[in-house]
């Protein structure tokens, strides 16, 4: 009997932990996304060695008939290039980029929008929260390129990779805008 109430106290404890009601979070009004080059690279077979060569995670923001380039997004500042935590840029291999050599691992990903030019950043620091905790003494990497119109706006941030020989283009979206960004990969 001692037995069995002592299994009938547990049983009542654990439905009791159980049905406790958990709060979760709402949906975030940026979800967060992840890019890799090569695009297929995570629907290949898994093998020792990792399939993707670049993997970017970053939030999305979406227009929402804002303004963006020029005025939610400041010319001159620096940005996250997405929202909420800072962009985080994998290199699975050593990369070249702007001609400086980026050995393999994690960094953040910022830029410096402009009208006509965007300066593109990687940087040592990872876990930030947006650009407020910036701090250029730890880039590795500038790149600055041009600024491309598109004809039809991009509502949510995006960004993905093209393919140009040992070229990945990484590729940034939003509003009316695109820029590119050549990756040599070693």
């Amino acid at each position: 009997m001692k037995k069995f109430n002592l299994l009938a106290i547990i049983l009542l404890t654990a439905f009791s932990v159980n049905a406790q009601d958990v709060k979760f979070a709402p949906l975030d009004t940026s979800p967060v996304d992840i890019s890799y080059y090569p695009h297929k690279a995570v629907k290949s077979k898994k093998t020792d060695s990792p399939t993707a060569v670049i993997k970017v995670v970053y939030s999305r923001p979406s227009a929402k008939g804002r303004a963006i380039f020029g005025q939610l997004i400041p010319f001159g500042e620096v940005w996250r290039v997405g929202a909420n935590e800072n962009t985080e840029i994998k290199f699975y291999k050593p990369v070249t980029i702007g001609g400086k050599n980026i050995p393999a691992g994690t960094y953040s990903l910022f830029a410096i929008p402009e009208k006509d030019k965007w300066t593109i950043i990687i940087n040592k620091e990872i876990d930030l929260w947006g650009a407020y905790a910036y701090d250029e003494s730890k880039d590795i990497a500038r790149v600055t390129v041009p600024v491309k119109a598109v004809s039809t706006p991009i509502e949510a941030l995006s960004i993905a990779f093209t393919n140009n020989g040992s070229v990945a283009n990484l590729v940034i979206g939003w509003d009316k805008t695109t820029v590119e960004v050549p990756i040599t990969i070693k």
